[in-house]
Formats: structure tokens, sequence, C-alpha cells
């Protein structure tokens, strides 16, 4: 029998280690047999871009991540599950989001994190405003039609 699993959700400013993060949940575990990770980083849209500024709403991100996670967990046997998203000016390069999924086969680690990023974009309080790199901010960046398609294959 599975243990029960709770998500690491978290909505921070600074950034975060991927590997460490991936060691949290494997270290001293033998019943992980698949870890599959996420990092979205910030481009920089062919130089136009010098930062992008993520705003959310707080309290309400984390308790929609949460309700997420808890939907990937109840979906697939998961041994456990990160997600970390970041707010705040962004230079190019640098970590935005992390979701980690484990489990004991790879099927359900890989569905799970992809499940997340799909709903991640499409259901979470973030939003995006670009600055770009000859000065000024840019717009807001409008959501895309792809992600919702994305997100459509899970329903």
């Amino acid at each position: 029998m599975m243990m029960p699993v709770t998500p690491k959700v978290k909505v921070q400013t600074e950034d975060f280690d991927a590997g460490a993060e991936s060691g949290l949940l494997t270290s001293g575990r033998k019943d992980v047999g698949a870890l599959v990770s996420f990092t979205g980083l910030c481009r920089d849209e062919a130089g136009t871009l010098s930062a992008l500024e993520l705003e959310h709403y707080p309290g309400m991100a984390e308790g929609e991540l949460t309700r997420i996670a808890q939907q990937a967990i109840a979906r697939w046997p998961l041994t456990g599950l990160t997600v970390i998203h970041r707010h705040g000016k962004i230079p190019p390069g640098d970590n935005i989001v992390l979701v980690i999924a484990a489990s004991s086969h790879r099927r359900a680690a890989f569905e799970a994190a992809d499940f997340l990023m799909d709903y991640l974009k499409t259901r979470a309080p973030f939003w995006k405003k670009e600055h770009l790199a000859e000065g000024g901010t840019g717009t807001w960046v409008d959501a895309k039609d792809g992600d919702d398609k994305d997100a459509a294959r899970w329903t």
C-alpha cells in the first residue's frame, strides 16, 4: 500500500535548485523508480526581452497549484510531487517554474508532470509582463490558444 503523498507547493521570489529539490524526493527512498522534472526558464525572445515580470494573486496562486497537484496525486500513483513557481522580475536564462513528479513507474511520473504543466499554464493565477531590452515595459502576455488545447487532453 502506498503512503499518502503531500505535494510540496511553493510560490517564491528566490531561485530554486532543481537538483536539490529532486534529491529531497528521492533521498533514502527505495520505492521511487522514476523521477521526471520540468524546469521552465525565461527566454530572451530573440534578444528583445530584458526580463519577464510575473505577478500572482497571493494565497489564491498557492491554493490553485495545490489543487492541481492534488488532482495529479489522485490520478497517478505518485510517491512525491514538487511544484515551485517564482514571481517577480526574472531575467532571461533564469528559472521560472519547477515541476518534479516521482513514482514507482515512469509513465505515471511523465504524465503527472505533463498534466501539471498544462493545468498550471491555464488555471494558476499568474500574469506576465514583458520588459523590453531597448528600454520600457512591453505588454502583458496573453494566454496562448495552444495552452488550452494542451490542457483539454486531460478531460
